[in-house]
């Protein structure tokens, strides 16, 4: 181990330009501030105004964070997808970095604690970036991996990331992931920790008191034989204690761990002072089609599981999860599970007056009876018709209550067209009733794609099996959840990886469109 640790200090000596910049002793300091109870606003995929976090104003920003402030957040983390925004920028680029730099002003005079989201080694393909403006630039088609064991290559990456940090510069931490999209062919440990170090060496010349956080997903030695096999697999316990052992003896100061496996993830090395516990998916899962999530026991369990430094919790389409927000915030907050009253005031919180036909909604999406989804569907629809006054939670309606309510309208009607159609699919109606109730729902699914736009994985276990059902043939190679979904074309099993996310940027509407073939073919039997 001795002469690995050596091999690490040297590489990033040599990246780096300059000899570790932290201290050979590790300190024994332990965390001496208020728990994170964070949310992730993650800007990865390119939707419809507000549902996609990269499309909102500063208005939005200002609003959300208010109302994460109000119901218990005093964290935010943020994936500014500086990863693919090309070398020289391009003008809504800089747009952005703007933006973002106000946005963290903005938390901070709230009091709240800005956390950078941040991919190890990867950067834009210039060429094919620079065809896009930020909002509209998908990630899979202008990325690339830089290898961690080339000095030159990795030493002008950092330098390119100096220069798109600087307007950051004043948040508070960055989290560094080992996995999704990072990795290289053939990497190991050593290697990734000497990039860690790196990056520690350039936040210290931008600003020494960010915090860096070694992001523990699926483990930096597991994707980077998923990149050699195209073959995917969690990485084993004893990689990931190699990695922290590794950055332990490092130190690289002021640092933690961002854990996905548990607030205990450092006891064998003595530090849970370092861990901010950080499951991914509690809230929402990502990527996933946009619904709503009500009531899931996990978020609460999740949020109330702090680490010492705290507890963070994940969403995809901020404007639609507001319940499980409020549950999360209840757990990290060590506030009791939430009774149904406690909802009504959350959401009398948000629409005065309306609270309990809200949560009827809300608790409608869980239903799998038709009857009580439509009749919920048809109160909250007919809200439109009376005074919707924001309350003080405004800002997580993202200035338009009406589109708040509209868009429930819409899961629920989504909802109870797809247990219609399922029913008659699973239980082998006739076909005349089976094209009925899919061309429903296959109505409903795309009235509502087209208000939000969203275009990735979709992953809904009773839409599948009643898809399946109406035709094996078809439905079955879209739901593949084996190794072979990760393989698309390629020479390589990197190329085929790459690929393979590149063919699922455009999963929805493909799916859609099957569908409605499929209602068409049933319609003319």
């Amino acid at each position: 181990m001795n002469a690995r640790i050596a091999m690490l200090l040297a590489l990033a000596a040599v990246w780096a330009g300059a000899m570790p910049a932290a201290g050979a002793q590790e300190t024994s300091s332990s965390w001496d501030k208020p728990p994170m109870i964070g949310m992730y606003v993650h800007q990865h995929w390119s939707y419809n105004h507000p549902y996609a976090a990269r499309t909102w104003n500063m208005d939005d920003w200002k609003g959300y964070l208010d109302g994460l402030k109000r119901i218990g957040f005093n964290t935010v983390l943020i994936w500014p997808v500086l990863e693919t925004m090309p070398d020289p920028l391009t003008p809504s680029d800089e747009e952005n970095l703007e933006k973002m730099a106000a946005v963290v002003d903005f938390a901070h005079s709230q009091d709240m604690r800005v956390l950078i989201a941040l991919c190890p080694n990867v950067i834009a393909k210039n060429d094919e970036a620079s065809k896009y403006t930020f909002v509209e630039r998908p990630f899979f088609y202008t990325d690339q991996r830089v290898n961690p064991a080339d000095a030159i290559a990795m030493g002008k990456m950092l330098e390119w990331r100096k220069k798109i940090f600087t307007p950051l510069k004043k948040i508070d931490g960055v989290l560094i992931i080992d996995s999704d999209p990072g990795g290289y062919p053939g990497s190991d440990n050593v290697e990734f920790v000497s990039l860690l170090n790196s990056h520690r060496t350039m936040f210290n010349e931008l600003n020494p008191d960010i915090e860096l956080y070694y992001w523990i997903h699926a483990g930096w030695e597991a994707y980077c034989r998923f990149y050699e096999t195209a073959e995917f697999a969690m990485g084993e316990t004893d990689e990931i204690q190699e990695a922290i052992s590794l950055l332990a003896k490092v130190n690289p100061e002021p640092w933690g761990l961002a854990s996905g496996r548990g607030p205990g993830v450092a006891d064998f090395i003595g530090r849970p002072d370092r861990v901010l516990n950080y499951q991914y998916g509690a809230i929402e899962g990502e990527p996933s089609f946009p619904m709503l999530n009500f009531g899931t026991e996990r978020a609460y369990v999740v949020g109330k599981n702090k680490g010492v430094r705290g507890t963070l919790g994940n969403s995809q389409t901020h404007c639609l999860q507001l319940p499980n927000a409020f549950l999360f915030a209840r757990g990290a907050n060590d506030l009791p599970m939430p009774e149904r009253g406690d909802y009504v005031t959350f959401a009398e919180r948000l629409l005065p007056g309306h609270g309990e036909t809200i949560v009827a909604g809300w608790e409608a999406v869980n239903q799998i009876d038709p009857a009580i989804i439509e009749a919920a569907e048809a109160n909250v629809t007919a809200m439109l018709n009376t005074e919707l006054k924001p309350g003080d939670l405004e800002g997580l309606l993202f200035g338009d209550p009406a589109r708040f309510v509209k868009d429930l309208g819409h899961v629920l009607r989504f909802r109870a067209t797809l247990e219609r159609f399922r029913a008659a699919a699973l239980e082998g109606a006739d076909k005349a009733v089976v094209a009925e109730t899919m061309a429903a729902f296959v109505k409903e699914a795309s009235d509502w794609q087209q208000v939000h736009d969203y275009k990735n994985n979709w992953y809904m276990p009773r839409m599948e099996e009643a898809l399946v059902k109406v035709d094996p043939a078809v439905y079955g190679p879209f739901f593949v959840r084996d190794q072979n979904a990760y393989k698309g074309e390629g020479d390589t099993p990197f190329e085929q990886v790459q690929n393979a996310y590149k063919k699922v940027e455009t999963f929805t509407p493909r799916l859609i469109e099957a569908m409605k073939k499929t209602v068409a073919e049933l319609m003319s039997l």
